[in-house]
């Protein structure tokens, strides 16, 4: 695959161009939402317009994933209206739209493994978008549509940004607490629900992320504490003939940060994570359990970039929702599985400029040095693998204006 290096250059220009900007950050906190209520904006109906359009291309060789390319949109309109200073209700849809495709499943592409639907939507994957949010003090109470993907702020491992791009908007049950030291988000996000007699298993996922923090953010060594976990269930009570699937993940891990003084750096980040994997039941995996290590460190310049690189190691660990790289299965090559100490070196180098408070546009550059030790095949022969090297980039442009239609008294 080649790139359309004239628009990308241009596209770079553009920004080196555009005066306003704030301190280096990931692409992925450019997807972040806000979710704290204004009282400002109480009695207030508006139109917000959520937007991310997007070009990345995963050159992948070796055993363990396939390369393939994303360009394309999601859209989402809605209005939302704030009758009290704490409770706000949002409605509106959500698309998905990959270039050059004009019929898309019911499903996003995210793994949904045996209860993919066969039906189809033409046009862009289309769904509708409700959120009603409830906020009682240091509580976030949220029903229908969820803060969710990078929102849950779960490491590499367990969760791969790429999500932000392709999976379905979550939709079920969050709360969110917040206090000066301690942040904690836990959710439900109901992915399948079936009717008696359905021909397809009922599946979701439970969600858990915390982090305590040990001193000031702004402290010049600021340390804290993480616990975070998913957990998916694949079954359903109306159907007796489904296998009853339960997976789990779970990461605990401490990092400090250096606010650094310097002019050019504004944070260094080291950060040690301890995996876990669990099969609780089913055997749609090979592996009932499994361990992981997880290492990174984080460099955030002043202006427009960030750097990290991390380190996976493990046995027999399954990531749920995280890229194969981080995990002893190849989804290349059907059946095949690592069974020593599956390796991968990850290193990132992030641009990123936001324009005012609603516009931001991000480029980001991947590595991917994997060392998955011998391939067992499905019939219980050996392959050598040996190191490779993956590549992946992409860029973005993140839209997210809010518009006063009526102040209702």
């Amino acid at each position: 695959m080649k790139y359309p290096i004239a628009l990308l250059r241009m596209l770079l220009l553009l920004c080196l161009a555009w005066p306003a900007a704030l301190h280096g950050q990931s692409v992925e906190q450019l997807c972040l939402t806000d979710y704290r209520l204004d009282s400002l904006r109480t009695k207030e109906l508006r139109l917000e317009i959520d937007n991310v359009t997007f070009f990345k291309d995963n050159e992948f060789g070796g055993s363990v994933m396939k390369g393939y390319s994303l360009p394309g949109l999601w859209l989402a309109p809605k209005l939302a209206y704030q009758p009290l200073p704490h409770l706000k209700i949002e409605l509106g849809a959500y698309a998905l739209w990959y270039s050059g495709a004009y019929k898309f499943p019911n499903y996003a592409y995210q793994d949904i493994a045996e209860w993919k639907g066969s039906q189809f939507q033409r046009g862009a994957h289309i769904l509708p978008h409700f959120r009603g949010h409830l906020q009682l003090g240091d509580f976030n109470l949220v029903l229908g549509n969820l803060y969710g993907a990078s929102n849950h702020r779960l490491i590499l491992p367990l969760y791969s940004p790429e999500l932000n791009l392709t999976a379905d908007p979550e939709s079920g049950f969050q709360m969110l607490y917040d206090t000066r030291n301690f942040h904690l988000d836990a959710w439900i996000n109901w992915q399948s629900f079936i009717f008696e007699m359905d021909t397809h298993q009922e599946a979701f996922t439970v969600g858990l992320s915390t982090k305590w923090q040990l001193n000031r953010p702004d402290a010049p060594l600021h340390t804290y504490l993480q616990l975070q976990g998913t957990l998916q269930h694949r079954g359903g009570e109306q159907d007796d003939k489904s296998q009853v699937n339960t997976l789990a993940n779970a990461a605990l891990g401490a990092g400090i940060v250096w606010n650094t003084p310097g002019r050019l750096f504004r944070t260094l980040t080291l950060e040690a994570d301890a995996l876990g994997y669990y099969q609780q039941a089913g055997t749609l995996w090979p592996y009932d359990s499994g361990a992981a290590f997880y290492g990174k460190a984080e460099l955030q310049f002043r202006r427009y970039f960030h750097l990290q690189a991390g380190y996976f190691v493990g046995r027999h660990f399954i990531s749920l929702l995280g890229l194969p790289y981080f995990g002893s299965v190849s989804t290349k090559h059907e059946g095949a599985l690592f069974d020593s100490h599956p390796q991968t070196w990850h290193f990132a180098f992030d641009y990123t400029r936001t324009f005012g408070k609603h516009y931001a546009f991000g480029a980001k550059a991947e590595a991917f040095l994997a060392n998955p030790g011998p391939m067992t095949l499905p019939d219980g022969t050996l392959q050598p693998t040996g190191n490779n090297l993956n590549f992946s980039f992409g860029v973005y442009l993140r839209l997210n204006p809010s518009f006063l239609l009526k102040k209702i008294k």
